[in-house]
């Protein structure tokens, strides 16, 4: 997987980039996604169709796929007292 950009537009926008043997589900790997900001990522997750289960990909910050409406939905929860500027 390759990510860039989110930090380096004034959109924000991320490009994420996948190899054909990475493992995440083909849905994220396949279809551009959008990604919300919540407060509570385990109260969000409840009842949905979780198809990338909560991580951490770096301090501060964790993140899970939704599947809805057969789009992939990034959900990221936001400690900025240790995330890292600009996330």
């Amino acid at each position: 997987m390759y990510v860039s950009g989110y930090g380096n537009n004034p959109y924000g926008i991320e490009h994420m980039r996948f190899d054909d043997d990475a493992d995440f589900p083909e849905i994220v790997k396949n279809m551009p996604h959008i990604a919300f900001e919540v407060d509570d990522l385990k109260a969000e997750l409840e009842g949905k169709n979780v198809i990338i289960e909560p991580n951490s990909p770096s301090p501060g910050v964790i993140v899970a796929f939704i599947e809805f409406n057969g789009t992939p939905v990034e959900l990221l929860q936001i400690d900025r007292s240790i995330a890292e500027e600009g996330i």
